[in-house]
């Protein structure tokens, strides 16, 4: 779901630097209305480390190769500090292994940063007493892991279908670009999967980390 320098045309990259530096500004207006924020910049750093290496690692998964993109993951357990650290990782990435691109960097980072924080409005309904039950949170788990990454594949979808060079054969590219939400819809299910088991091990080792300790009466 990277996409790399060179695909789309400036007006587009332009317009995703804009619309990103937009969503960083709101985001660090919402950190900065937190109580003792700058506590939570050990956590940010240790999970953004771990996206920038978890796109490294691709998984064959016949006819399809994926790697864990843990958007859905950072939202839920970051909160207004995902859409940042998955800019900051995206720019290493693109600047040490050509991972998607710095002319793109904005785009690449609305794919993948607006579905965390979509991920993270989820996991707010953790303490309503519809969902404030095991079956209710990892429900929002799944669902804030999965989503994100499907929500992802649709953006970048969207954004390459409609910005398909002239000289190609646009059929055939619109073709294997909606095939590829096949892999995607498989990759949710995985990551959805994952963050459901992530979230439960937290909930019993350290549930302040995502926010738990309030809804399981500690302090």
């Amino acid at each position: 779901m990277h996409i790399p320098d060179g695909l789309l045309p400036p007006a587009v990259s332009i317009s995703g630097y804009a619309i990103t530096g937009g969503v960083t500004w709101f985001s660090l207006k919402q950190i900065h209305k937190q109580t003792n924020y700058q506590e939570e910049i050990p956590k940010a750093s240790l999970l953004t480390a771990a996206f920038f290496v978890a796109s490294l690692i691709h998984i064959p998964i016949p006819p399809f190769s994926i790697h864990l993109v843990l958007n859905g993951v950072m939202g839920l357990v970051l909160g207004y500090y995902a859409f940042l650290g998955i800019l900051i990782g995206l720019f290493f990435q693109g600047m040490f292994f050509q991972h998607g691109g710095l002319s793109t960097l904005g785009i690449n980072a609305i794919i993948m940063g607006v579905p965390a924080l979509l991920a993270h409005y989820i996991w707010s309904f953790r303490t309503t007493s519809f969902f404030n039950t095991p079956f209710g949170k990892s429900t929002l788990a799944f669902l804030g892991g999965g989503l994100s990454v499907f929500l992802s594949a649709l953006i970048f979808v969207f954004i390459t279908i409609n910005n398909i060079a002239p000289d190609l054969d646009i059929d055939a590219e619109k073709t294997a670009i909606f095939t590829s939400l096949i892999g995607y819809a498989v990759q949710a299910l995985i990551e959805g999967i994952l963050t459901v088991m992530l979230i439960s091990f937290l909930e019993k080792v350290k549930p302040e980390l995502i926010g738990l300790e309030n809804s399981e009466g500690r302090s």
